[in-house]
């Protein structure tokens, strides 16, 4: 025979629920009979105690002495017998001779009948109570003796049913049980009600998903290459992935988890965007030696609780659209060439037409030995091929803009000289960045000129400076200047005050120095230092 099998509640909370109630209902009825036990105890103990206190009465009254020495003591007894169980409340007072023939009983016709119970006791002097089966049925009663001179004249008998006991009891218990049943309908409402809020919180999913969300959640967190980080409403993390870890380069999981965003030691801007209360969309951010992309979005559930973070780190891409971007100027320079190399053409071309050869052949070689000039000077002041390229590229970038761009006589940078710890990548970062930085300053100033020196410092550091006739920095902004979005021009469409920023990442990854001064003749004055013997890339001195 196969049982109706009782369906199990699902959801945490229902099992939680169901849980408490049982509890509740397992102590309610533990305490009860505890309490009916108990209580039974007691009752038979009071009722011993009230029959043996009204049997001694009774033994002690000097009407019920005198009355045993009458001819009949029935007739004198018997009614103070009804009078004293009234008074008293117990079930029967028995008044018999020492060897237990009854003078008195609650039923007539048990007068002059053998008492039923144990007088042993009582016929020598002594009181004593016990449970009894008599004619009333099952009793506690208390036997005691009637003594007069040293002499047992008679004995007295008291009694109170068990069925009366078993009453007083139930009645107790009957309440008991009340107050049991309100305390467990009003455990079971508040139970309702708590778990009626853990199932807004677990969304009603029980135990067995719970954890297996828990298992996806952790396995997903460590498994995202992008950083994550999750803070609480007071900005505390409270979660942190290995990606977020190694983004940030803080410590351990379990060093960060708990202290706020601000004791991080995290640049001022990105703590800034981390503290702020309204959300972050791909904003940009350096740290000591990344490019991150910051998200952040609010967690609220009527309240805000919390922030949760992504970071994706671009600092490939970053530097790789700094090469883009010289490599477009690059192009648009050539296109520019091409366009006034096209005009030369046709100029040498009408000259030739005209008959005016000798003329064509000055103008097309002084045009020749123009370019090779200033290709032979670049070189010869810094034949490392990367920087070469680039100040080559550059120059003609600044022209196009209307800046000349010049490399300074003390410029020297042989070939061979740059250890591989300053790679061509971080150089084009820097001197790139620093040059563009200077023509966007120096564009549209009278003279509009860019002055770049590079050189080996006793071959133990890489100099490189860059001039330039602009407005100059103000030396409140001396700081400034190098963090990320500061700028003295208009944004453009792809947002300005990152070149510096940059700049400074780099150097300060290879262990270098970046300052800026004001200039002999107005402008400013950036100066990069970096040495060539150890680097903070892992170079040995």
């Amino acid at each position: 025979m196969r049982f109706p099998s009782v369906p199990r509640p699902r959801s945490l909370a229902g099992q939680l629920f169901a849980m408490q109630a049982v509890l509740i209902a397992v102590l309610v009825a533990g305490y009860a009979l505890f309490t009916y036990v108990s209580d039974r105890h007691q009752a038979e103990e009071a009722a011993t105690r009230q029959a043996t206190a009204v049997a001694r009465s009774v033994a002690d009254s000097p009407s019920v002495r005198s009355a045993i020495h009458t001819r009949d003591p029935s007739a004198r007894l018997q009614p103070y017998a009804l009078q004293v169980m009234r008074d008293t409340e117990v079930d029967f007072i028995t008044i018999m001779t020492p060897d237990g023939i009854r003078w008195t009983h609650p039923d007539k016709n048990q007068i002059g009948k053998h008492y039923l119970g144990h007088i042993e006791a009582a016929q020598q002097g002594y009181t004593y109570s016990e449970t009894y089966k008599g004619t009333l049925g099952a009793s506690v009663r208390t036997v005691t003796p009637v003594e007069e001179n040293d002499r047992v004249i008679g004995l007295v008998s008291a009694g109170i049913k068990v069925e009366a006991i078993s009453r007083r009891v139930q009645e107790q218990v009957t309440a008991l049980l009340g107050v049991a049943a309100g305390a467990l309908i009003l455990g079971a409402v508040g139970t309702y009600v708590i778990n009626a809020r853990l199932r807004r919180h677990t969304h009603g999913m029980n135990a067995a998903e719970l954890s297996r969300m828990h298992d996806y959640h952790e396995a997903a967190l460590h498994a995202v290459r992008e950083g994550l980080l999750m803070l609480d409403g007071q900005y505390r993390v409270a979660l942190i992935n290995d990606g977020g870890q190694e983004l940030l380069g803080v410590d351990s999981e379990g060093d960060v988890v708990g202290r706020s965003v601000a004791e991080l030691g995290l640049p001022a801007p990105l703590t800034g965007a981390l503290l702020a209360s309204e959300p972050r969309v791909d904003e940009v951010h350096l740290t000591a030696d990344r490019v991150l992309v910051v998200n952040t979005s609010p967690v609220s559930g009527g309240e805000r609780r919390g922030t949760v973070v992504t970071l994706r780190d671009v600092t490939e891409l970053q530097s790789l659209m700094g090469e883009l971007d010289s490599e477009r100027g690059f192009t648009q320079a050539l296109r520019s060439q091409a366009h006034e190399a096209a005009n030369r053409l046709h100029t040498v071309v009408s000259l030739i037409e005209l008959g005016r050869a000798p003329e064509a052949v000055d103008f097309a070689t002084a045009e020749l030995e123009l370019a090779q000039a200033l290709t032979d000077q670049v070189v010869a002041a810094v034949s490392e091929p990367v920087l070469a390229a680039l100040l080559l590229g550059k120059t003609a970038q600044a022209n196009e803009r209307g800046v000349e761009l010049v490399v300074s006589d003390e410029s020297r940078l042989d070939d061979g000289l740059l250890p591989e710890s300053l790679s061509a990548r971080d150089l084009v970062t820097i001197l790139g960045n620093l040059i563009d930085n200077a023509v966007d300053a120096a564009q549209g100033t009278v003279r509009a000129r860019v002055t770049v020196t590079a050189y080996a410092d006793d071959d133990a550091e890489l100099v490189m400076r860059v001039t330039d006739t602009g407005a100059g920095v103000d030396p409140a902004h001396a700081e400034l200047v190098f963090q990320r979005g500061f700028s003295t021009k208009p944004a453009g469409p792809g947002g300005r005050g990152l070149g510096l920023a940059l700049v400074r990442q780099a150097v300060a990854r290879l262990d270098g120095t970046l300052t800026v001064t004001e200039a002999a003749e107005g402008g400013a004055v950036f100066e990069v230092r970096l040495p060539l013997r150890a680097t903070a890339v892992g170079g040995d001195v």
